[in-house]
């Protein structure tokens, strides 16, 4: 996938769900993967000529994983010129050393959530942006239809009231399989996964179901994707849609 096409599709989901507005100081959460890092590049092309004007900064929550070398990620955002703060922590100690959990997932996610959104409120930023893509919101919506037994998934923005800090998805509407191909076309710096239950989690469990049933049943996936966005999901803001007319102005489609 090429650049431009990354800046568009990126671009179609901030618009659609207003995720910026004019001065925002937004961070990006920097997991080293390619999710992440495709979207730093994706802000960091869209701040050249966004209409409203934001600044970016990158920090990146250190678990501890043994190995996990962020020197590479480091030089890309001095490249980028994107202020890059890394919080050191004893997440990975606490969860396999200490407490010797079976079923880390849960309590890292917070634990990990709980560090990122205060080193980004100690960074000026009043907007925190995660790389989850489309596949994640779909595989979310099925994890809690088979474990919780309500129709749900994260939603595009939401604001923390307690924090009061706001977290953006602008990569909702991209594949995994584009965020793969761009990771390739641009030789991103991603880093190999440490987390020894990587490959057993409920997670990637979702993501082979979704595999399989868009095998069995070619487009489910997007008829999916579809019935997340018209869903009314609680907590959703609203959606407007545009389209060009004559003159060059927008005109409101729908609000589904």
């Amino acid at each position: 996938m090429q650049l431009q096409r990354l800046l568009s599709i990126t671009r179609k989901a901030i618009d659609e769900y207003a995720m910026i507005q004019e001065g925002d100081h937004i961070a990006v959460g920097i997991s080293g993967g390619k999710d992440s890092l495709t979207l730093l590049y994706a802000l960091h092309g869209l701040k050249r000529f966004y209409p409203q004007h934001f600044e970016l900064s990158a920090v990146t929550v250190d678990l501890g994983f043994p190995g996990f070398d962020l020197e590479p990620i480091r030089e890309l955002c001095g490249t980028m010129q994107v202020p890059y703060r890394v919080v050191a922590s004893d997440i990975y100690q606490i969860l396999f050393d200490v407490r010797k959990e079976s079923n880390p997932c849960s309590l890292c996610a917070k634990m990990r959530k709980g560090a990122l959104n205060q080193a980004v409120k100690e960074m000026g930023c009043n907007k925190v942006a995660y790389g989850h893509h489309m596949d994640d919101i779909i595989e979310t919506m099925l994890l809690s239809l088979i474990f919780e037994g309500r129709f749900h998934s994260f939603s595009p923005k939401t604001y923390l009231d307690r924090m009061d800090l706001t977290v953006i998805r602008p990569l909702m509407f991209l594949n995994e399989t584009d965020v793969i191909g761009f990771q390739h076309q641009y030789d991103l710096p991603a880093l190999k996964k440490k987390c020894p239950v990587d490959g057993y989690t409920k997670r990637q469990y979702a993501k082979e179901l979704v595999q399989q049933l868009n095998r069995e049943h070619p487009g489910a996936k997007e008829r999916m994707f579809h019935a997340i966005l018209s869903g009314n999901i609680q907590g959703w803001p609203e959606r407007n849609t545009y389209r060009k007319i004559s003159g060059g102005d927008a005109h409101r489609l729908s609000r589904p």
